[in-house]
């Protein structure tokens, strides 16, 4: 599926995702879900790519929410309801599960399934004017299981209550303070301040990170299905690996190493 309302671009180890739907503040409609879905496999495949930025297109929203405008041609029926749900599951499993590094580059409004979206993200970082919400109890809209408790793992059940209850617009202050997002920037400095960001996860060990982002995972997983015996094999896979030597001689001869994730 491809569509030019979404964008993909690759930058030495990086990965660009952009919601391009800026004339309606990039909300995403069904074919921008199965897009995005599609980009991320490829980013996934690809073993250059060790880092992956997500963003809005236009400067004036990282994503604000589903595109309302197609709902009737997309969402008038069962069958299209159900298929609007499952390309919807479908790309928030693909980012939330996304074995490499990601980060949320937000800029100005980020709403409804915009929230949803971020919180599938591993890092968020944002803009000074950013505004976060989600406006389910304003539209009578029912939030499934799976993206409530990721916003209780990030923020705590208090504030997961407060943001849903009230469905009012936090600002990137208060954002921070609840800890939905990781840093609050100027807005002239988001994009050089997550490209070095990003260029400094992805000049690292990617067995060590990609082996840390699961072992995290799982730890915010039921305990009676985290996988044990993958976190401990990632973990051996690491003293194993060549990294491992190159991190231990770059050290002694003090210079940078150069990590091959092998």
């Amino acid at each position: 599926m491809t569509t030019d309302k979404m964008l993909s671009r690759k930058e030495g180890k990086i990965g660009y995702l952009t919601f391009n739907n800026p004339e309606r503040l990039n909300a995403v409609s069904l074919d921008m879900w199965e897009a995005a879905s599609s980009y991320l496999e490829d980013f996934k495949n690809d073993k250059n790519i060790r880092v992956v930025v997500v963003t809005g297109a236009g400067g004036k929203a990282f994503v604000s929410g589903a595109d309302i405008s197609k709902f009737e041609k997309e969402r008038s029926s069962q069958e299209g309801i159900d298929r609007y749900n499952a390309a919807v599951d479908h790309a928030n499993h693909a980012f939330y599960s996304f074995p490499k590094p990601t980060i949320a580059m937000i800029r100005g409004y980020c709403i409804g399934g915009g929230v949803g979206l971020a919180l599938c993200c591993d890092m968020r970082i944002c803009t000074e004017g950013s505004k976060f919400g989600v406006p389910a109890a304003k539209l009578g809209l029912g939030y499934r299981y799976d993206g409530l408790k990721k916003l209780v793992d990030l923020v705590g059940p208090s504030f997961a209550k407060e943001i849903f209850y009230t469905a009012r617009q936090f600002t990137a202050a208060e954002a921070q303070m609840m800890g939905l997002v990781n840093r609050v920037l100027p807005d002239g400095e988001l994009e050089s301040y997550v490209q070095n960001y990003a260029e400094t996860i992805a000049g690292n060990a990617p067995l060590t990170v990609d082996s840390v982002k699961f072992i995290v995972e799982q730890a915010l997983t039921d305990e009676s299905k985290r996988d044990l015996k993958t976190c401990e094999d990632m973990v051996q896979a690491c003293f194993a690996s060549k990294d491992y030597t190159e991190g231990r001689r770059a050290f002694m001869e003090k210079r940078k190493p150069v990590f091959t994730g092998s």
